[in-house]
């Protein structure tokens, strides 16, 4: 069985992070961490028979800044006041993992269905994407985001790469 759940302890989900390979460094824990502690970040994580498969970390954010001092840069900033009409505040999902051996099971399309409902239901309107896996780039297609292809930024790795931004109107 699958369930999405806000929030986890961060000693169980540095492991898991740990353990997939995504975060090595301690300072990049320490950053994650603090970012979830201050609220900045907010996590879901994916449990199937209470074991961590897959997570997902979003926050608050605008077409300016990615937040407060950290502004967007001109591609950036161009293509989100085109899908927003202008300036506009939306939720950024900030990263999507599900683990290896836990994909090709329609757990992405679960997540979708969970994550927008979610976020509806607090009262936000918009969302935006910033999507490197081709998984993800079906899934947002499939529905009926607007998407654009421009914005240069470092991967999941920390490898410079030019990814998809997908956007979606909540309400």
């Amino acid at each position: 069985m699958l369930d999405f759940v806000e929030g986890c302890d961060f000693e169980e989900f540095s492991k898991y992070l740990m353990k997939l390979g995504l975060y090595s460094a301690e300072d990049e824990l320490g950053k994650l961490e603090a970012n979830l502690d201050s609220g900045f970040f907010r996590l879901i994580v994916f449990r199937e028979n209470n074991e961590l498969v897959g997570h997902a970390i979003w926050h608050e954010s605008n077409t300016d800044e990615h937040r407060e001092g950290l502004p967007r840069d001109a591609v950036d900033r161009n293509i989100l006041r085109g899908f927003l009409g202008g300036k506009g505040d939306f939720v950024e999902l900030h990263e999507l993992w599900l683990a290896d051996e836990h994909r090709g099971r329609g757990y992405g399309k679960r997540f979708f269905d969970f994550f927008e409902d979610y976020l509806r239901g607090r009262g936000y309107g918009s969302l935006v994407f910033y999507a490197f896996h081709p998984a993800a780039h079906r899934i947002c297609r499939e529905r009926g985001y607007k998407e654009a292809y421009g914005v240069e930024e470092y991967g999941p790795y920390g490898e410079k790469v030019t990814s998809y931004v997908f956007y979606l109107k909540l309400c």
